[in-house]
């Protein structure tokens, strides 16, 4: 007889594999119950973070079981992801669950060399907005050589919207141990653009962490999004991390052009007051985004932020 019915938590998945970690912490290598592929062609239906029920594969000796049922999530921090061209290179066609369940997510940052990439933090903004994670950081990192007060003065408007902002030096040890006050005992997910000092942040958080990460990084396949090969690192302080890869670019899914102001803290509080219920915010009358954008209480790169995606949103639409 198959055994009992048990209880676990994806820690990894791979190819098509998700190793979950049972509530006695052994883990087993399990597949999904065929059902259970049939809703998978638009989501990830089981993605690190799951709480999951699996059995174990009758007469099995490896510790191989199957994946029965997965827990409604009470959070999803993901993107669209590419199916179709040359190294996945096609429109956002599907969801890609970089991690389910996250109870917070860290938003990762320079303040300085590389400059901050305003395109990748403000989408990864709008995801956790749609997402309605429960604890949202924008972390900013080398503030040692932009200084304190000038990483204040470029972020500050961040935190004027009522986003918790971090401002840390791995090499200085500034913040970290705030990061992980914030981070013990949860689910966290790291999420940034290349290159912004991730790896060293995590050592700085966790010997090896970042070490650990990079590996889980390496399974990827080059510039295919496809298929998702990732893991959750267990915490010496209590926890998990999901850390993504550095991002160069970050796809929406399933966000029309119309609700994609109620997903900016900044301009939400102004859409009512504009002249025109469709407004888009860019060449009508009567605006009042752009009118706080000209007196300066709405960054202009926070403008244009959004005008590049309602732009990228609306050329989907017209595809489809």
């Amino acid at each position: 007889m198959p055994d009992e019915v048990r209880s676990g938590l994806i820690v990894r998945e791979m190819s098509g594999f998700f190793w979950v970690e049972a509530e006695d912490g052994q883990v087993y290598r399990c597949r999904l119950r065929g059902r259970l592929l049939e809703d998978a062609q638009i989501s990830d239906v089981a993605a690190i973070g799951d709480r999951v029920t699996f059995t174990l594969i009758e007469n099995d000796q490896t510790g191989d079981g199957v994946v029965e049922s997965v827990e409604e999530r009470t959070s999803v921090f993901a993107r669209g992801a590419r199916t179709e061209g040359a190294r996945g290179s096609g429109e956002a066609v599907r969801e890609h669950v970089m991690v389910a369940n996250p109870e917070a997510v860290f938003i990762v940052t320079a303040a300085a060399q590389p400059a901050p990439d305003w395109a990748i933090i403000d989408r990864l903004l709008v995801i956790a907005e749609q997402a309605n994670i429960p604890d949202v950081t924008l972390v900013v990192n080398k503030v040692d050589v932009s200084g304190l007060d000038e990483a204040r003065a470029t972020f500050g408007h961040y935190a004027a919207m009522g986003y918790d902002v971090a401002y840390v030096s791995a090499l200085q040890d500034l913040g970290i141990e705030a990061l992980r006050d914030r981070m013990r005992d949860r689910l966290s997910a790291f999420a940034g653009a290349s290159g912004v000092g991730k790896s060293s942040l995590l050592n700085a958080i966790q010997p090896g962490l970042g070490r650990a990460t990079k590996q889980v990084s390496n399974w990827n396949e080059e510039g295919m999004h496809t298929t998702r090969d990732s893991a959750l690192i267990k915490l010496n302080f209590g926890g998990y991390l999901a850390d993504t890869p550095g991002m160069r670019t970050v796809q929406l899914f399933d966000i029309d052009p119309e609700e994609l102001d109620g997903y900016f803290r900044d301009l939400r509080p102004l859409v009512g007051r504009c002249k025109f219920n469709d407004c888009t915010h860019n060449a009508e009358p009567g605006c009042a985004v752009r009118a706080a954008v000209k007196a300066g209480t709405v960054s202009k790169a926070r403008w244009r932020s959004y005008r590049a995606i309602w732009d990228e949103l609306y050329a989907a639409l017209e595809v489809y």
